[in-house]
């Protein structure tokens, strides 16, 4: 069972060729069997999980299913779950349990999904290789000694390992593609403001969005018409009719214009990342789109742009973390300034130490607008950048990372190094926009992810995009060895 993917799933179980509860069963036995390998999940829910299967069987038996109905799935445990450890990958939130539900969680847990459980993360989404959690680094399951990627690498690492059909993620600066392409699944980045980000946990507000991960990009199809929609909850929240993602799946890409940042093609490309890139140009030149080279003449600003701005607001967002209200206190505080100084301290990890220190000098005064102010005009030129290219072509295609998974330990001691390593994701969360990541082939023996940038509110023509592509390949039913 664990080959399907959510549509096969959802066929099966409307067919009753198997329960939800024996499908919620199939994958709890495969995480109890193959997870001490890999990491992947700081919180399995068994009890609740076979709760939510039968529940999901009675739905089916009533007639009331829908097609993500009895599906299992996971979650970045970022999000907020009523009941549930939600810490963050972090010490400060390792005894907090979520009082409620994040909108993510609200909206599949209405469509019937099953909760199998909450997935390791870097510490407070702040990081590249899945190496800053607090609870110990997560393992690619294509590779044991190289890294997933991050921060969203549980997630993704579990889809990959068919541990669960469907993981939620959360992208910053390239936190669900850079693992999705790492880990050989599909992954989506909507467009800012098309997922709620209530209930999901802080890290840079203007940069944050949730969304999913699956094995296809007709998966994610069906996941996010589930996930997408306003919600009065979020300020950011888009007020915009959602609509069915499935809908012009298949359709012919006869026409279609692909742009090519040639940015994205110059130093620092790995020659086996170039190489499946190509590769996927050709595929899609056979079904019918039209290839042409665009410029984003910015885009070697997004790497500092956003290393001002995301530690900026990661600053302000985390100041609420100071041992007083909830999360990590210190033993034996010897007053108000010692509580908070050493509740931080003891709590906060190096690479989030690191941020908020360079945010908070970033945002002092003096140094505002030399610094943020600065920033954020350099952004609103990089979000032109991409509306003078995605004027003249209908999407953009590119590398998502410009090399395939470094081992673990790799970059640990050189930040900046691990930076680079989303170098081609940064400017998508700095603009707003959309992206997908789909498997198109291995450097070596490592995956290697393709990406698709689109317009505003545009993931409808992206999907159909990575579907076609994959109805023309098959890296996306590749199952690495020992997981099959």
């Amino acid at each position: 069972m664990h080959e399907k993917t959510i549509a096969d799933l959802s066929a099966g179980l409307a067919a009753a060729e198997y329960s939800s509860r024996e499908l919620t069963e199939h994958y709890l036995r495969r995480i109890r069997e193959h997870d001490g390998r890999l990491n992947s999940f700081i919180t399995v829910t068994e009890e609740r999980a076979l709760a939510a299967a039968e529940a999901a069987d009675a739905r089916r038996a009533r007639g009331e299913a829908g097609p993500l109905t009895g599906v299992p799935l996971a979650h970045k445990d970022i999000f907020c779950t009523d009941g549930v450890r939600t810490s963050c990958g972090s010490r400060m939130l390792d005894n907090f349990i979520a009082p409620y539900d994040a909108h993510v969680v609200e909206r599949l847990e209405s469509a019937g999904m099953v909760l199998l459980g909450k997935t390791n993360m870097d510490e407070f989404a702040m990081g590249s290789s899945n190496e800053t959690s607090y609870y110990g680094p997560v393992h690619n399951p294509w590779d044991a000694d190289a890294i997933p990627g991050g921060s969203s690498g549980g997630s993704a690492a579990a889809v990959a390992a068919r541990l669960t059909p469907a993981a939620t993620g959360t992208d910053t600066g390239g936190s669900i593609r850079q693992p999705a392409a790492m880990c050989g699944v599909s992954g989506l980045k909507p467009t800012y403001g098309r997922v709620s980000r209530y209930g999901m946990i802080a890290f840079a507000s203007s940069l944050d969005q949730g969304g999913p991960f699956a094995r296809s990009a007709e998966d994610l199809a069906l996941l996010l018409a589930a996930m997408a929609g306003f919600d009065p909850r979020d300020s950011t929240s888009v007020e915009r009719e959602v609509p069915d993602y499935t809908a012009i799946l298949g359709d012919s890409l006869e026409g279609l214009r692909v742009g090519l940042p040639r940015e994205y093609f110059g130093e620092g490309l790995d020659a086996g990342v170039r190489a499946a890139v190509d590769e996927a140009v050709e595929v899609l030149r056979a079904e019918g789109a039209t290839i042409t080279e665009v410029s984003l003449p910015n885009s070697h600003l997004a790497v500092p742009v956003y290393y001002v701005i995301a530690p900026a607001e990661a600053s302000s967002n985390l100041a609420r973390y100071d041992g007083v209200r909830f999360g990590y206190r210190c033993e034996d505080p010897q007053g108000l300034e010692d509580l908070y100084k050493r509740s931080r301290g003891e709590g906060f990890g190096d690479e989030v130490k690191r941020r908020i220190m360079v945010g908070t000098y970033a945002l002092s005064a003096g140094y505002y607008d030399a610094y943020y102010l600065k920033a954020q005009q350099v952004r609103r030129m990089i979000r032109d950048d991409f509306s003078q290219a995605l004027g003249e072509v209908d999407i953009l295609l590119g590398p998502v990372a410009p090399t395939p998974a470094f081992n673990l330990g790799e970059k640990t001691d050189d930040p900046v190094q691990m930076y680079l390593s989303d170098i081609y994701t940064l400017a998508v969360n700095l603009a707003g926009l959309p992206g997908l990541s789909i498997p198109a082939g291995f450097a070596g023996a490592r995956p290697v992810g393709l990406q698709l940038i689109g317009n505003y509110f545009d993931e409808a023509r992206l999907l159909n995009v990575g579907h076609r592509f994959q109805q023309a390949t098959d890296w996306h039913l590749r199952a690495p060895q020992g997981f099959e």
